[in-house]
């Protein structure tokens, strides 16, 4: 099982990044699938998820209303949209597969089969 995170990079304040996190060696169709980030110095947290049928999606507090999560099943890959990035955003972030035919809370509580590497986004002036 292989879930590879990219897109990372270092922008100014206001831009924005599209991570994409390509999934192999399960039924991606069936798996909740989430975004954490961990800064320096703090705990990892939960981002945002979205369920395995694509429905519904959940996001942190801070990331609402500027980070979208969305799957393309043909090529088994996750996506998160970040607009308006903060320098707050700044963290390695990694994309996760819950349990099979998990839900999103559970997903954001930490039911996690499988975690990728990271890709660090930096925002900075």
């Amino acid at each position: 099982v292989q879930l590879q995170a990219s897109g990372g990079g270092l922008v100014q304040p206001g831009e924005s990044l599209r991570l994409a996190c390509v999934v192999s060696g399960i039924n991606f169709s069936i798996y909740p699938m989430g975004w954490f980030r961990q800064a320096p110095g703090k705990e990892r947290e939960f981002v945002a998820t979205i369920t395995w049928k694509g429905g519904g999606t959940y996001y942190a507090d801070s990331v609402k209303g500027r980070f979208t999560i969305s799957k393309d099943y043909a090529k088994g890959t996750m996506y998160l949209q970040m607009n308006s990035l903060k320098p707050e955003d700044t963290a390695v972030y990694y994309c996760a597969a819950g349990q099979r035919y998990g839900t999103g809370p559970q997903l954001r509580g930490g039911s996690i089969d499988y975690w990728g590497k990271g890709t660090q986004v930096t925002v900075s002036s």
